[in-house]
């Protein structure tokens, strides 16, 4: 008798492949797509992501998965602060599918970010979140994130 395989249907959270490249570009589509600072550029975040994927020394994207689609991610990219003297870590793409929200997954991606930024002895975490969505900042807040009094500035190249 042949014993039939378990499907899993608890997601998971592991780190992102090459080959989740097209459900990783939808997902950022949908983030830039909710955000005033950004606009959706496929070709974009398709190259921004092959930057990080083939290089690990830039950075880990984690995705939370089903057995058959990437269903979240999380975005950390590694830089050195000379204020903390070390390594620290800038999260970016926090995202879970829509369709997928309020069952918890956006606070296992941010633990597992955290878990891994705390293992690998990084100093710091810092992430921008949106200044209108009061439902973005609690969320991180919840997580143990506050306010920083540094703001943001941009100086944004055109291509």
């Amino acid at each position: 008798m042949i014993a039939a395989t378990a499907v899993s249907t608890q997601p998971r959270i592991e780190p992102a492949t090459l080959e989740d490249m097209p459900q990783l570009v939808e997902l950022l589509v949908a983030l830039f797509s909710e955000e005033a600072d950004f606009a959706p550029d496929r070709q974009k975040q398709e190259h921004g992501l092959r930057l990080i994927l083939e290089q690990p020394n830039r950075g880990r994207i984690f995705v939370l998965r089903t057995d058959h689609q990437v269903i979240g991610m999380v975005n950390l990219l590694f830089t050195i602060s000379t204020a903390e003297g070390g390594l620290v870590v800038l999260m970016e793409d926090v995202i879970v599918h829509p369709q997928h929200r309020r069952q918890g997954y956006g606070g296992l991606l941010l633990e597992h970010a955290i878990e891994f930024a705390k293992e690998r002895g990084f100093k710091r975490i810092t992430l921008l979140t949106d200044k209108i969505s009061a439902e973005s900042q609690d969320f991180f807040q919840r997580h143990g994130f506050h306010f920083s009094t540094m703001i943001p500035m941009r100086l944004v190249f055109d291509e």
